[in-house]
């Protein structure tokens, strides 16, 4: 099945390459260029993947891929000329998969598009209920899988994608000390993308939203050199 591609972009010159390298290898390319074009397209359910530009005449691409992550998982591809670490560390850590700088290589770029497809299509992290204590009595965490949800101490936590997926992976197994990178291999869709940075700067945010419930407790260790873990009960 020829998968969908719908390409948020204002410059003409620049769609005709993009689409022009993604049709010849098959892929089925939409145009658009304005933020209220690419929410009504996102709106029919129909593409497999969405190239965002971050400059747009009517709005963000950011904040389109904001207001995109509160509903859908669709795959995202940033192709921006904003080139400054910062831009591209805010964009993967709001939710995109990947990050290309104009100007770029028509060939890399089809080539991005299909390992972040590969990889999208994999099954998730399979979590191991039996491990994570259920009992509001004995235990910090209850993840609630239908609504990608977790509590802790009785109360739901206002998490992120990848804090949610963060978090969830280090439950399946507490105490294990998980590095970064095998975190990354798990929650990122396309790891090599995104920087090991953004699993420390995930944690911090996902601390301080325990903290808010729980302020003396502290949950996820932080082991040196290695990585993170959690811990679900007290150790007394």
């Amino acid at each position: 099945m020829t998968a969908h591609i719908l390409l948020i972009e204002d410059e003409p010159s620049i769609a005709e390459v993009v689409e022009f390298a993604l049709t010849s290898e098959g892929f089925q390319v939409s145009w658009r260029t304005l933020v209220r074009e690419a929410e009504a397209e996102l709106a029919k359910g129909s593409c497999d993947l969405l190239i965002l530009d971050l400059g747009l005449p009517d709005g963000s691409g950011l904040e389109l891929l904001k207001r995109l992550r509160r509903s859908s998982e669709i795959p995202t591809l940033i192709l921006s000329a904003r080139n400054a670490e910062l831009d591209r560390v805010l964009g993967l850590e709001l939710g995109a998969d990947d990050y290309v700088t104009k100007p770029f290589s028509p060939r890399e770029l089809a080539a991005r598009v299909k390992a972040i497809l590969k990889r999208t299509v994999r099954n998730p992290p399979v979590i191991d209920q039996a491990t994570v204590v259920q009992g509001v009595c004995s235990a910090w965490f209850e993840i609630d899988e239908v609504r990608a949800a977790i509590r802790f101490h009785n109360q739901t936590l206002d998490l992120t994608r990848y804090e949610y997926l963060l978090l969830k992976t280090l439950l399946a197994q507490p105490e294990r000390v998980f590095s970064r990178g095998q975190l990354m291999d798990q929650v990122w869709p396309d790891p090599t993308a995104s920087f090991e940075r953004s699993v420390d700067t995930h944690i911090k945010t996902l601390r301080a939203k325990l903290r808010e419930i729980a302020p003396t407790l502290d949950p996820i260790r932080t082991h040196r050199g290695l990585g993170y873990s959690v811990r679900i009960h007290d150790d007394s």
